[in-house]
């Protein structure tokens, strides 16, 4: 460890790249590296240096895609026709309306929805960042969860799962009917993480701040958020006339400093 030097790291991540691995992966990699060393350093007294910081790959913008208004109507429109899957329609509605991910929500127990104080909680073993986080619940995601109670009580009233099976069994996939529902709607290039992305862009669009969008999916860093602000473009043209409002104040009061000195 004490001869690990940067250019054997330029060399690992070199290698990794002509294994097309993508950089996200090779972050990831270097990211437990860089935390095994400064554990050493930190625990254990090692007197080393860390050639790993800074050394990660600039990642590209992931991919974002959206449904209107209008094609989250249809969608849900034709996932109330999947028999199959008569959980489907209230799945896509608490995904565009909490902004939860897919195992969020299919992992989500009764004892953790509160439709008294209309919020749903997450524990840290229950989301990606590890750390819990209450989801406020709004007039839409209420309904749905009203609409798998009455499922439950009149088929699995026993079962400790909002998803599930008339056996009472917790469903663990969706996929089929999702696509299914997509294709019959015409909704080309849209998959189910998707849902959260919509979420996200209804919310920048209709003018909320992005730290507390970043609040409500659980980012751990304002930087998972950014990727949403060019949706909302007329709220950064408010911000900058900021900047006009303030030069007019200044001006104005300096014409009214000019003013005193003529008239005295």
């Amino acid at each position: 460890m004490e001869r690990l030097r940067r250019a054997d790291v330029s060399a690992y991540i070199e290698k990794r790249k002509a294994d097309k691995v993508g950089p996200y992966t090779v972050n990831r990699e270097l990211d437990l590296l860089s935390a095994a060393i400064n554990y050493a350093r930190k625990h254990w007294e090692w007197d080393i240096q860390n050639p790993v910081s800074g050394m990660s790959l600039r990642q590209p913008e992931g991919r974002l895609r959206w449904l209107s208004r209008a094609e989250a109507d249809v969608l849900i429109r034709e996932a109330e026709k999947e028999a199959k899957s008569p959980h489907l329609a209230d799945f896509i509605r608490l995904a565009l309306n909490t902004g939860c991910r897919k195992n969020e929500l299919l992992k989500l127990s009764w004892d953790r929805v509160d439709l008294k104080a209309n919020v749903l909680r997450l524990e840290g073993e229950h989301t990606k960042s590890g750390k819990r986080r209450a989801v406020p619940l709004n007039d839409e995601a209420r309904r749905a969860f009203l609409n798998r109670a009455r499922f439950r009580a009149e088929h699995c009233p026993d079962s400790d799962w909002v998803f599930a099976h008339r056996n009472g069994k917790r469903i663990r996939f969706m996929q089929n009917g999702f696509q299914a529902a997509c294709t019959r709607g015409k909704i080309k290039g849209f998959r189910v993480h998707d849902l959260r992305h919509t979420f996200a862009s209804w919310l920048v669009q209709g003018g909320v701040p992005l730290l507390e969008v970043a609040k409500l999916l659980g980012h751990s860093t304002i930087e998972m958020t950014e990727r949403y602000a060019h949706l909302a473009p007329e709220n950064l043209k408010a911000a900058v006339g900021v900047l006009d409002r303030l030069r007019n104040g200044y001006v104005d009061r300096a014409e009214q400093v000019v003013a005193l000195k003529v008239s005295a």
